[in-house]
């Protein structure tokens, strides 16, 4: 499995982690270079790793984590998704300080929550014939590139949407949790 279908693959991956730092990028409207750059870092890295994980899982015990991934995904973003609407919408200004103790716990809580899903898919690709190492880069390399360009357009629509920005944001990730949730509940 390469070429087209891992590509799809990827990039099927890669669309949370898009939402996510789409609505990053607007919410912190000074977004530049170097937040893209951390980001897709982040954003790519969870994805690699958590295809890798998913792979070793289910090369040892694939249905004890296929019971639970979309509860914890869910969890996650709802959690990070409801603090950035009751920010956006308490009116309150930035606290710089504040801003800069959560952004890494924040990014890494979001990177995680959007890479569970690539941890199912590496369950999956436990049973297929894949060189899960090709595999894993390319996904985590595709979540770089879509990640550090959902941060640069984010910022360049934040200004237009003020406090409404980080309100997208974070209904978009309460939104991706639940659909992560229903989709895996109604299967």
């Amino acid at each position: 499995m390469f070429g087209a279908t891992s590509l799809a693959l990827a990039f099927s991956l890669s669309m949370d982690s898009f939402a996510a730092a789409l609505g990053r990028g607007a919410a912190r409207g000074r977004s530049g270079i170097s937040e893209a750059l951390r980001v897709g870092t982040a954003f790519g890295a969870c994805q690699l790793l958590m295809s890798v994980i998913g792979w070793g899982v289910g090369v040892s015990f694939a249905g004890t984590v296929q019971a639970i991934d979309h509860w914890i995904a869910f969890a996650l973003l709802l959690s990070i998704g409801g603090s950035m609407v009751r920010n956006a919408l308490g009116g309150a200004a930035d606290d710089d300080a504040a801003i800069k103790r959560s952004n890494w716990l924040s990014l890494l809580t979001t990177a995680v929550a959007t890479s569970i899903d690539a941890s199912a898919v590496g369950v999956g690709l436990a049973m297929a014939d894949v060189n899960i190492a090709t595999t894993a880069t390319l996904v985590g390399m595709v979540t770089f590139l879509m990640a550090f360009g959902g941060v640069l357009l984010g910022r360049a629509a934040g200004p237009m949407l003020g406090r409404r920005a980080e309100l997208v944001g974070g209904l978009g990730l309460i939104a991706i949790g639940a659909k992560i949730l229903v989709e895996h509940t109604l299967v």
